[in-house]
Order: structure tokens, then sequence, then C-alpha cells
């Protein structure tokens, strides 16, 4: 892991991360990037599915509760090896976000809060999009 961890990330939401696609999946998918998951608590990879729940304050300051799970029953004799942000869909639905929007996830010491803008330009289509949108901001 990083020495530093950031103080911020951001992710374009894609229609699977909304629900836009029907499909059912356990939040959303986090890269295994060292300076993604830095932003996160680390988590003890020698237990089956560890998991921090964090506490995030939204912009009108409504508290919501997400889990950061490292799915690794993989090592357990399953089949899933990643990282996701759970409990989610209740903000993603009360906030009215979709596809194309920005959520930008801060943290400052224990305290996490998030922001989120309406994309410009939503991908309406119904192509799937490989690669990550998962980016760390730099905070000045």
């Amino acid at each position: 892991m990083p020495a530093e961890r950031p103080a911020a990330i951001t992710k374009e939401l894609s229609r699977n991360d909304t629900g836009e696609t029907g499909g059912h999946q356990a939040g959303i998918l986090i890269p295994k990037d060292e300076l993604i998951l830095a932003f996160f608590p680390p988590l003890n990879a020698s237990v089956k599915n560890p998991r921090h729940h964090l506490r995030f304050t939204d912009p009108a300051g409504e508290k919501w509760e997400f889990a950061f799970i490292y799915y690794n029953n993989r090592y357990f004799g399953g089949t899933r090896n990643e990282y996701r942000l759970t409990r989610m869909t209740p903000f993603i639905r009360a906030a009215n976000l979709k596809a194309g929007n920005i959520l930008t996830l801060h943290r400052d010491g224990p305290v996490y809060t998030m922001t989120y803008q309406r994309g410009s330009h939503p991908d309406n289509s119904k192509r799937l999009k490989l690669g990550t949108t998962w980016r760390v901001v730099a905070i000045r």
C-alpha cells in the first residue's frame, strides 16, 4: 500500500453501478489499484470476506452506511476475488444517480463525505464499458 492515503477518489457511474441494466450485483466494483484501495481502511485478507462499515455524509447532511468488502472467497473454496463498495443502492436511488454521473468520496481522517455531480454526457448505450473510471482526486 502507498505510504499516503488519498483524501478523495472519484468514479463515473456506469449503468451497472446505478442498477439501470436491471441486473443484480453486490455493490460497486473497486479496482485492485493500490492508490484507489489506499483510500479505504485496510482489510485483513487472512479472514473470509473481510469488511469495514463506513458512514458517509451526503451533501444534504444525511448519513449513509456503506460496506467496503474484499470478497476473497476464492481462497476459501469459492470463486470471487474482488473488492466492492456495497449497501449503496438506497443512496443511489434517493439521489437519483444515473450512468454518467460522477460520485466523489472524500476522507478527512475518520470522517467520510461524498458529493456527486450530474454528468454532462451520460452513457445511455447498451454497450458494456471495460476498464475503470475510478480516479484519485488531487486535493489542494
